[in-house]
């Protein structure tokens, strides 16, 4: 078994390749690049390093959404080529389910917090039990007081990660009332090896999909979809 993956859901640019029993070679960069520059020349490269043909691959495991539209279309876009082109299969990999997969292991439950703008966020609820990868609370788009309001219910230790944490840290630690951490920064991103470990898993399980079948999950309305929304509905008033 051999697994390509494709992250590009926020400003990491991230691909992977894994085979059955390894992590053969992984690309991270999350610098201020366009994944349109930055994808496929990282792809090229780790391809070029392994010595893998893209033909050997078996599936695509791409990030599904949600995060930035731009982002997760180039992705999108990109896995669905390859999956056309080597005639291969796609694995549809929720972007917050993965992000939440880098702290494999924790007994802490794991909030994934992504920057969704306007006073939201992109989060889910996770744990372990054993190896066991459990999701108390699926991925959705909310404000930073609710998510924290649900944890608090919950009443057990959290810990959180991704680009959130940097925005609305200090929201949290004023309202949190268990006792949370924070993940280091090795850890604190997305990651295609952590997207190819779950897609592994999917893999095994039979989750596939088609590049036709294949839709980002964006979760919400683009800007421009609001806008014209908002629009409309003023139209309507009138």
């Amino acid at each position: 078994m051999l697994l390509l993956a494709i992250e590009s859901s926020g400003l990491v640019a991230s691909v992977a390749i894994m085979s059955e029993d390894k992590l053969i070679g992984e690309y991270t960069t999350n610098f201020k690049k366009t994944h349109s520059q930055t994808l496929l020349p990282m792809l090229d490269e780790v391809v070029r390093m392994t010595g893998i043909s893209l033909d050997d691959v078996d599936a695509i495991a791409v990030s599904g959404g949600p995060g930035s539209f731009t982002g997760l279309r180039i992705g999108a876009a990109t896995a669905k080529g390859l999956g056309l082109a080597l005639d291969k299969p796609l694995i549809h990999v929720p972007t917050v389910d993965a992000l939440a997969y880098n702290l494999f292991g924790t007994n802490k439950v794991i909030c994934p917090i992504m920057d969704a703008r306007r006073q939201q966020v992109y989060t889910g609820l996770y744990t372990f039990e054993g190896d066991a990868f459990k999701v108390l609370c699926q991925q959705k788009a909310v404000g930073i007081e609710e998510i924290v309001q649900e944890i608090n219910g919950m009443g057990s230790p959290v810990i959180f990660l991704g680009d959130g944490v940097a925005v609305y840290r200090d929201i949290i630690e004023k309202t949190i009332q268990v006792p949370c951490s924070f993940a280091p920064l090795h850890l604190n991103a997305q990651r295609a090896g952590a997207l190819a470990a779950l897609g592994k898993i999917y893999f095994e399980e039979g989750r596939l999909e088609t590049a036709d079948e294949h839709v980002p999950d964006y979760l919400r309305l683009s800007q421009a979809e609001r806008e014209l929304k908002e629009r409309q509905a003023r139209e309507a008033a009138r």
